[in-house]
């Protein structure tokens, strides 16, 4: 059948339904390069505005996934199982969880994301580490995952070329909270790496693409169906993004703080108790989904003793060594990228803080260099925000809420305004969100 990319987008445009013939040849067209940028463009702005029925959804994840190689790690021995986070602010998640799954007994075979809008990304975390090599050949990253039990990369020009495309004009074009789109690009790569089950944690809130529970609850089902139809079981945790996810926001920043829960480090100011929990119950999903464990309180007792042993430690810092990272770094924090100006911002007033617009938090995370505005940008590994306030708790004036770690150049009163703006404080304690919302 053939087709014409301009008929493709006119249709969607006008709200018919497309045929899988019509996706097919749109998607292999942006991967051999004749479907331009523009076109692809004006593609996503047409389904963002008009979504796609659950049939389209599976069309455009088989197309994305054709458009490259497929990993068969049935030669692995042991269960293959991965997680997925649509993203949100501090969610460092993905650091701690490899290898602690992985300690656990299982392999994960994890292809990861650049930062997303105002959403960071774990590849950008893990290259705050110097010389860390997320671009592992297919042999390399099999090899690790049969000796290690895991590996973390990106994806490659060969797995799923047509996502890689859509992933970066999304960021820039203001395409992502898109139901039909965030599913394809998930699930595409996470079949092309090869992993036999799936656990999301689907994020709710205002730093969340999802800003309500009805719309994360609409994107976890369809996640689930298209996996379903695609042979991936999948299964969803909905959980909060009302706030930045542990106290760390900005790469270096995130890597430290990934790297003390690893080694059950207490500090003295921190204490990244929503972190471990999330991580956890995350942890207990993939072991029971991947048949470990029977129940999910086995699993969670399981990671517990593999985060405290030591053992998520170990394979963490032994996977930085494989993958060239700077194990002198993860082993002294202070010599991990450090900003050069550091300043603190205070409250304006008593009383409890009460709600965070979390969204703003991850744009002005962009805005002091440690996220990207367009594609081309690089990013500046040491900026970031280090929280010393969570929801709900007690604050007085001029106490500090969060200490700003900033380049020479940052305009910070700018900034520490719209941050202030970003923030309530009232003189009641408000209820805080539930961490895990609900299990899909």
């Amino acid at each position: 059948m053939k087709t014409n990319p301009v008929w493709t987008i006119e249709k969607k445009r006008d709200g018919q339904k497309l045929s899988r013939e019509e996706i097919q040849a749109f998607i292999a067209g942006l991967a051999s390069g004749q479907t331009a940028d523009y076109q692809a463009t004006a593609f996503l702005m047409a389904v963002f505005f008009r979504s796609m029925s659950l049939e389209e959804t599976v069309y455009l994840t088989e197309a994305m996934l054709a458009s490259g190689e497929r990993y068969d790690l049935s030669h692995i021995t042991g269960p293959k199982v991965d997680k997925h986070s649509t993203g949100g602010v501090g969610d460092k998640v993905s650091l701690i969880l490899a290898p602690l799954a992985a300690a656990c007994g299982l392999k994960v075979p994890m292809m990861s994301g650049r930062g997303l809008g105002h959403s960071g990304g774990t590849l950008d975390k893990l290259e705050s580490i110097s010389g860390f090599d997320v671009h592992l050949s297919r042999g390399r990253f099999e090899q690790m995952l049969k000796e290690l039990g895991c590996s973390m990369i990106g994806q490659s020009e060969k797995i799923a070329p047509a996502d890689k495309k859509l992933y970066s004009l999304r960021d820039v074009t203001g395409t992502v909270e898109c139901v039909p789109l965030i599913a394809a690009s998930i699930l595409s790569k996470k079949l092309a790496e090869g992993t036999g089950a799936l656990v999301l944690d689907v994020k709710v809130g205002s730093g969340a693409f999802m800003k309500t529970k009805e719309q994360a609850r609409k994107l976890a089902k369809t996640l689930i169906q298209v996996g379903k139809k695609m042979d991936l079981p999948c299964r969803a945790l909905l959980t909060d993004m009302s706030q930045p996810l542990g106290y760390a926001v900005g790469n270096a920043l995130e890597v430290r703080e990934s790297v003390q829960l690893l080694r059950n480090e207490k500090d003295p100011v921190f204490g990244s108790a929503d972190l471990k929990e999330i991580t956890i119950q995350l942890c207990a999903q993939m072991l029971e989904v991947g048949g470990v464990t029977r129940t999910l309180a086995q699993g969670r007792t399981l990671a517990r003793r593999k985060l405290e042993d030591g053992s998520a430690w170990k394979i963490f810092r032994e996977m930085t060594r494989i993958q060239g990272g700077s194990v002198e770094q993860i082993d002294d924090l202070s010599k991990l990228p450090a900003a050069p100006r550091i300043v603190q911002w205070g409250a304006k007033k008593n009383g409890h803080l009460a709600r965070m617009d979390t969204e703003t938090v991850g744009k002005i995370l962009v805005d002091l260099g440690g996220g990207r505005k367009k594609a081309s940008d690089s990013i500046d590994p040491a900026v970031g925000l280090l929280f010393h306030k969570k929801l709900g708790t007690k604050v007085r004036q001029g106490e500090p809420i969060v200490t700003v770690h900033a380049a020479e150049n940052s305009d910070l009163a700018a900034l520490e305004s719209r941050f202030h703006d970003a923030i309530d404080i009232s003189t009641a304690r408000k209820p805080v969100p539930k961490l895990i919302i609900e299990q899909l």
